[in-house]
């Protein structure tokens, strides 16, 4: 169990093709939703951006998720793999929410985060830079990045998964899977994230 003392927040969220592309078996919908969704907001250290997980505070309460809070959550914060979205935020509250509790209780959390979905829309941003979902056109690292610190004057980061549909023959690619916004320690002021590595160097970006 960890203290959970952190530094910042990470704000994730996914494209939900990606994630349903490379789980290994079917998503509960056939078609995946086309736009970003959340997939956490983590408390973390720039020691160690995957700590503190797991903290001792109280656990998720589903009465807490508010009928209006529960109506946006379902549209920002679907559980897009299994469609079980309640268990999703659980998972999420007992292993990132329990260590930012003294900052931000259960409600908070969950509305600041939808907060920050809302704030800016990635799908749109990307869209206006002409950026679009393509099965063939691939991207920069610092073409999607541009794009995004445009229009938040932040730095994003992004993280990609393995392209399990490569062809042989062809020149290697990377799936666009999340989109990293960094917030600083009371998740109000947005910050510059310093990570790099959720990418290949080098390597071009699918986002499909």
């Amino acid at each position: 169990m960890s203290s959970g003392s952190y530094d910042y927040f990470q704000f994730v969220q996914q494209w939900p093709p990606t994630n349903c592309k490379v789980r290994g078996k079917p998503c509960s919908k056939p078609r995946p939703l086309q736009y970003f969704t959340i997939h956490g907001l983590w408390p973390s250290n720039y020691s160690n951006p995957t700590m503190p997980s797991n903290c001792n505070g109280l656990k998720f309460e589903d009465r807490k998720v508010y009928p209006q809070l529960r109506s946006k959550l379902k549209r920002s914060w679907p559980d897009v793999e299994s469609g079980n979205d309640t268990k999703f935020w659980e998972s999420e509250w007992n292993k990132h929410g329990t260590c930012s509790e003294q900052i931000l209780n259960q409600i908070q959390y969950f509305e600041r985060s939808h907060e920050m979905w809302n704030s800016f829309n990635i799908t749109h941003i990307l869209k206006n830079a002409s950026i679009v979902p393509s099965a063939t056109q691939t991207w920069k690292y610092s073409d999607i990045v541009s794009a995004i610190k445009a229009v938040t004057k932040r730095t994003p980061a992004l993280r990609c998964k393995n392209n399990p549909t490569q062809p042989k023959g062809q020149a290697k690619t990377q799936l666009l899977h999340e989109v990293v916004f960094c917030y600083g320690y009371r998740a109000l002021k947005q910050i510059d994230c310093n990570q790099t590595a959720g990418c290949w160097n080098q390597v071009d970006i699918l986002y499909q």
